[in-house]
């Protein structure tokens, strides 16, 4: 794998996530703003069975949840990791928060990526601030993905 890269796999589950190069590029431009390089990215979908697994292996959690973010970030300025999302969660999410599959799953890639990047979501203001992060960088979906 190379520096600079952001890649896309699936495990356990048949899946493939619509307009890659785009989200790629959409990737790139948030880091950008948020003066931020690229190490190496994974995006990892799987279900919610394979991350419950993970979620219990490695945090000791029993909750379901829709992403884990895997931090390898090496040098200080650069964002590098593993990001695992569950298929199933994002599609119930989605009908929970009356939104399109496609604009979930993007809320969940960047909210991993602002984690990378160093957000918090322990407190309510932390949360309140990476969800406004969130909303501000989905709008710039449409300068690079058309739903």
């Amino acid at each position: 794998m190379q520096k600079g890269s952001i890649y896309f796999f699936s495990e356990e589950i048949r899946f493939s996530l619509p307009e890659k190069k785009k989200t790629r590029e959409w990737i790139r431009k948030v880091l950008l703003k948020e003066k931020k390089s690229l190490g190496i990215l994974n995006f990892i979908f799987c279900s919610d069975d394979y991350l419950s697994d993970l979620n219990i292996k490695y945090l000791n959690h029993k909750s379901l949840t829709d992403i884990l973010t895997f931090d390898y970030t090496e040098e200080s300025n650069q964002v590098s990791g593993d990001i695992y999302i569950s298929i199933d969660r994002v599609k119930e999410n989605a009908k929970t928060y009356n939104t399109d599959y496609l604009t979930e799953m993007h809320r969940v890639i960047i909210h991993g990526v602002l984690h990378l990047i160093g957000y918090k979501d322990k407190t309510s203001e932390e949360a309140e601030i990476i969800r406004k992060k969130e909303d501000n960088y989905l709008s710039l979906r449409t300068n690079f993905i058309h739903e």
